[in-house]
C-alpha cells in the first residue's frame, strides 16, 4: 500500500480508471463524476445529521439524578462505559485520516473526512456529559478508567493494535484488517453501552445523556454503512485482499470481547439488562452486521433482538437510527452516474 500523493500530475480521474484503493488519482477532488452511488447517498444523511452538544439540553437534571436517583450499579455503569465510548471515540478521531491517506475515490474521501468531524464532535459532546452531571475530581478517574481495569485495557489494546499495526506496516493484510476493525468498532462495539443509556430513558432516567447518545447512535449508523460498503468494494475490486475468514475470527473476537466487558460493567443488578440479553444481543447484532456484508451469520440460533424497548424509544424520538438499521444493508453499491450533490 501507498499513500496518495497530495498532488500527481501523472494520476488519472477518469471513472473508468478510479478503485477504491491503490487508484492512480491526481489528488484532486474531482467530484462532478462520482463512480460509487452508496458514497454520494450517503452524503446529504451525514451533513443533515448536523448536531452540537452544547444545544442538548437537561444535563443538569441528569446531574441531579445521578447522585439521587442511580443505583450504586448504575453509576458505575455510567461512568465505565463512558470511558469505553471516550476511548473509541478518540482514537477514531485521531486515526480516520490515516486510513483516508489510502482511500483513491474522492467522494469516499470527502464522508471520512465527515465520519472524522463527527468523532471529534462525540468526543466533545462526552467531556460536556462529564463537565455537568459527575463531579470534577471523577473526570480523570473515568478517562483513565483503563490505567485501573484489566479487562477494559485489554479491550482497548486490541483494536489500537491493529492500528498501529497498520500505522507501522501499511499493508495490504494489515489494511483489510484495519478496516475491518473500523467496521467491528463502529457497528459493534458502541451497542452494549447505547443499550445501557437506552434502557435508563426507558425507566424515565438520564433523559438528556440519553438524547445525546441519541444523536451519536444516529451517526454511528451511516459510519457502519461506511465501511461495510468499503469492504464490500474491497470485496469486488480486490478480491485477494478480501478475507471472509479474517472477517468471521475478527467478529468472533469482537463479540466474545463485548460481551466479557459488558458484563463486567454492567452485571445483574440493572433493571432490563442481564448476563443474557446482552450474550443475546451481542450476538444478535453480529449477525446482523454480517449480513450486511453479505455474510453468513455466525450464532444460527440467535434470530431476536432480546430488547424490545430499543426500538419504541427510538421510534418516539423520531430518530432516523431505524432508517439507517432497516435500509443500511440496501444502499447501491458502486455504479457510474453523474450529477450534483444535492440533498
Amino acid at each position: 500500500m501507498k499513500k496518495n500523493k497530495i498532488f500527481n500530475p501523472a494520476g488519472n480521474d477518469n471513472i473508468s480508471e478510479r478503485t477504491i484503493i491503490k487508484g492512480n488519482t491526481t489528488g484532486l477532488f474531482q467530484l462532478n463524476e462520482s463512480k460509487y452511488q452508496w458514497a454520494k447517498t450517503l452524503y446529504p444523511v451525514m451533513v443533515g445529521n448536523f448536531w452540537i452538544p452544547e444545544k442538548v439540553s437537561g444535563l443538569k437534571d441528569d446531574a441531579r439524578m445521578f447522585k439521587s436517583e442511580l443505583s450504586p450499579e448504575e453509576q458505575r455503569a455510567y461512568k465505565g462505559i463512558l470511558s469505553f465510548l471516550i476511548f473509541l471515540d478518540s482514537i477514531q478521531t485521531v486515526n480516520l485520516p490515516n486510513f483516508s491517506d489510502y482511500i483513491t475515490s474522492p467522494e469516499v474521501n470527502l464522508i471520512l473526512s465527515i465520519q472524522t468531524y463527527q468523532e471529534a464532535i462525540h468526543s466533545q459532546s462526552y467531556a460536556t456529559i462529564l463537565e455537568t452531571v459527575v463531579d470534577s475530581d471523577e473526570r480523570e478517574e473515568i478517562y483513565y478508567f483503563w490505567k485501573t481495569d484489566k479487562i477494559l485495557l485489554e479491550r482497548n489494546e486490541y483494536i489500537g493494535q491493529i492500528y498501529q499495526d497498520f500505522i507501522d506496516e501499511p499493508s495490504d493484510d494489515n489494511f483489510f484488517k484495519g478496516v475491518v476493525a473500523n467496521f467491528l468498532l463502529e457497528s459493534l462495539y458502541f451497542y452494549n453501552g447505547f443499550a445501557f443509556f437506552d434502557t435508563l430513558v426507558d425507566q424515565g432516567k438520564m433523559q438528556a445523556t440519553g438524547k445525546m447518545i441519541s444523536y451519536i447512535r444516529r451517526d454511528e449508523l451511516t459510519h457502519v454503512t461506511l465501511f461495510s460498503n468499503l469492504i464490500r468494494e474491497i470485496q469486488k475490486e480486490f478480491p485477494k485482499i478480501f478475507d471472509e475468514k479474517i472477517i468471521k475470527d475478527m467478529m468472533r473476537v469482537a463479540v466474545d470481547q463485548e460481551i466479557k466487558w459488558s458484563q463486567h460493567i454492567l452485571g445483574n443488578k440493572i433493571p432490563g439488562i442481564n448476563g443474557q440479553t446482552t450474550v443475546d444481543y451481542t450476538q444478535w447484532l453480529a449477525n446482523q452486521r454480517l449480513e450486511m456484508l453479505g455474510l453468513t451469520p455466525l450464532y444460527q440460533n440467535v434470530t431476536e433482538n432480546p430488547y424490545k424497548h430499543l426500538d419504541r424509544i427510538q421510534d418516539a424520538k423520531g430518530d432516523k437510527s431505524n432508517f439507517l438499521e432497516s435500509t443500511v444493508v440496501n444502499y447501491t453499491q458502486s455504479s457510474n452516474m453523474n450529477g450534483s450533490w444535492d440533498f
